[in-house]
């Protein structure tokens, strides 16, 4: 009798564990591939029928000699170009110029006209582009000076740096940029700084990656030479430039050339180059994570989603592998393929991979 109660006791208990203690399996992350397309001929392959939740969005693509934007839904270009001259491209407008043009048309990413520069006395290049049209601006020949345009190519305002810049980015009507002195600025959409910031700490104090979060409440840097540290500032109080410091690192080594740094996950992690792979920051625990890469990044995802970011990583010139790193700091999807140009773009559960001078994208399924 006494064996019986015993057993149903533990019966009972190894019931009550089980029940209480199992947890659900997670699904695996699979890349199942939807359409392939190629830059060559245009020619667009559907391998599955595309999920009804796709937008008929276009995507930038540069590869090699080639640019343009290919539609997200079936897989064909709206433009499909080479270059012959310097690119500047972004998720909605796309502009080729000369070395010292006299003037620079600009088109939308459907191939039509959208603006003409005359006398640009620099270079364009395209930011803050979230829920709108994005805004336009000229660097100056010497890199020491931004202006804003408008649609008409009208100069909106200038502003003048103390040394060539190095980094810029820009969100929610601000601009960040970042420059060869080691100083930071932060200008408003009518061209006023309202913040300003030299991080120091280092023998050679140059800003070699910057970025801004969506709302623009918070700033991540990528700062010096000799040593190099990942800083991550705040905005506080009641005006519109008061960003102060909240972590800062130490950085084994040092790139002595720009460095990719991006907010993803809806800001709340920074992903950022740094000796060896890639550094993960999540702003909520203030913490920073690495996860080591062998080979030279050629590209990462600057949007994130699902807890997922991809690279794309050199293992010999013309040997790449696909990563995707599980935040933060687990890869969870590396496949390696041959080619000498590659390019990466996401948007929302979709990936697309270009090397070979073929495009695929890719539908993110947990199953």
């Amino acid at each position: 009798m006494k064996k019986k109660i015993g057993l149903l006791v533990i019966t009972v208990l190894f019931l009550a564990y089980f029940l209480l203690a199992a947890r659900t399996i997670p699904k695996q992350m699979v890349l199942v591939p939807c359409w392939l397309t190629s830059l060559e001929s245009g020619e667009t392959s559907q391998i599955k029928e595309t999920a009804p939740a796709v937008a008929d969005t276009v995507l930038p693509f540069s590869m090699g000699s080639r640019f343009g934007f290919v539609r997200r839904k079936d897989g064909h270009f709206t433009v499909n170009k080479t270059a012959k001259y310097n690119i500047s491209l972004s998720g909605k407008h796309w502009a080729e110029y000369e070395a010292e043009p006299n003037r620079i048309t600009i088109f939308d990413n459907t191939g039509e006209q959208y603006a003409v520069i005359e006398n640009p006395r620099g270079y364009p290049f395209f930011l803050d582009e979230g829920g709108g049209q994005g805004r336009i601006f000229i660097i100056g020949n010497e890199q020491n000076s931004i202006s804003e345009l408008d649609v008409s190519g009208a100069v909106l305002w200038t502003y003048e740096f103390t040394a060539q810049l190095t980094c810029v980015d820009a969100a929610r009507g601000l601009l960040l940029a970042g420059s060869l002195d080691g100083s930071i600025v932060v200008i408003d959409s009518n061209g006023r700084k309202v913040f300003s910031f030299e991080p120091g700490g280092s023998r050679y104090p140059v800003i070699v990656g910057c970025a801004i979060s969506r709302d623009g409440s918070a700033l991540a840097l990528i700062t010096g030479i000799d040593s190099q540290r990942f800083l991550f500032l705040e905005h506080f109080g009641a005006g519109q430039g008061d960003y102060k410091v909240v972590y800062h690192e130490f950085l084994t080594g040092s790139f002595r050339r720009p460095v990719f740094i991006s907010f993803v996950e809806n800001d709340h992690w920074v992903v950022f180059e740094r000796v060896g792979g890639l550094g993960f920051y999540e702003a909520g625990s203030r913490r920073t994570t690495k996860v080591d890469l062998d080979g030279e990044i050629n590209a990462i995802d600057q949007s994130g989603g699902q807890g997922l970011v991809f690279t794309v990583v050199s293992r010999t010139p013309d040997r790449k592998e696909l990563a995707g790193i599980m935040l933060p700091d687990r890869i969870l999807v590396a496949a390696s393929f041959k080619s000498d140009d590659v390019f990466l773009g996401r948007e929302d559960s979709q990936l697309l991979v270009g090397g070979g001078q073929k495009i695929i994208a890719f539908d993110l399924e947990r199953k």
